[in-house]
Order: C-alpha cells, then sequence, then structure tokens
C-alpha cells in the first residue's frame, strides 16, 4: 500500500466528518434565521469552500501529529499554528479595528482570505479575487504539507 493512502484516507476521513459538522451549523444558522443572500449556487460554493479550506488544514495538522508523534503533543503544537490564524483575522473583527501593523497579515493569511471570499459569495460582492486568493492559498498548503506529512510517514514506519 502506498504511504500517501493511509494520510490521505485520514485527511478524507476528517472531510466527512468536517461535512457532518458544517451541515449541522447550516441546519443551526437556517433554525435561528439565517437566509441566503446572493443565491443557492454561491452558497453552496461558500460551504465547498470551507471545507476545501478544512481538509488543507488536515494536511497541516496531519505533518504536525508526525513530526511531534504522540497526540498529546500535536494537540499542543496546534494551538501556535491555529490561534494566531483565527485571532489574527478577519473572522471575528472587521480588519479595519485592528492596530495597522496587524492589518497586513490579517488580510493576507489564509484564514482571514477563506473567510473574506465565504461572504462574498454568500453575501455577495468581489467573488472572483476573493475566491481565487482562497483557493491558491489552500492550493499551496496542501502542495506544501502532504508531501512533508507523507515523507515524515514512511520514516515513522
Amino acid at each position: 500500500m502506498a504511504s500517501s493512502a493511509v494520510l490521505a484516507g485520514r485527511t478524507i476521513a476528517d472531510l466527512v466528518r468536517n461535512v457532518l459538522v458544517v451541515a449541522l451549523m447550516v441546519a443551526v444558522g437556517f433554525a435561528v434565521g439565517f437566509h441566503i443572500h446572493n443565491g443557492v449556487v454561491p452558497f453552496f460554493g461558500s460551504v465547498l469552500l470551507v471545507l476545501l479550506f478544512g481538509y488543507s488544514m488536515a494536511w497541516i495538522f496531519a505533518a504536525v501529529g508526525l513530526i511531534v508523534g504522540d497526540p498529546e503533543s500535536a494537540q499542543a503544537a496546534a494551538f501556535p499554528v491555529l490561534a494566531p490564524l483565527v485571532f489574527a483575522s478577519s473572522a471575528f473583527v472587521p480588519l479595519t479595528s485592528m492596530p495597522g501593523w496587524l492589518q497586513g497579515f490579517a488580510r493576507n493569511q489564509p484564514v482571514s482570505v477563506t473567510v473574506e471570499a465565504s461572504r462574498a459569495l454568500v453575501l455577495g460582492g468581489a467573488v472572483a479575487a476573493e475566491v481565487t486568493k482562497a483557493l491558491l492559498w489552500m492550493a499551496g498548503i496542501i502542495l506544501v504539507f502532504a508531501p512533508l506529512a507523507v515523507r515524515r510517514y514512511r520514516r515513522a514506519v
């Protein structure tokens, strides 16, 4: 069996779990009054974009887990990777409310780019540029971290 098969299976399993989580979040959103503003197709495009982002992040954390070696260390090592991306993003606050020195990073990192692309799809706006940037980030992440994770897995077995 190819070394990549185990990791691909694991990241696809993460994707399936994320599909269930996103479906639950969408159901709750509609239950509390969310309405699709820009059409059904862009809405589902946004959902697919978020799922693809989760899939790309799974490759980062697969590599991190293989580098540190055990589940407890992997969980601890994930926080310094994920915290700056989430909390220094446009997911929770507008970029303009951040200090000037932080805005450049926040505007151009993968979480903000994905959030802005998803918002553009759901609410309307400049979709093409935002979605292109998000897809480029995701492709770059997978192109870097999938081979790294596979290489680390080969050394581990």
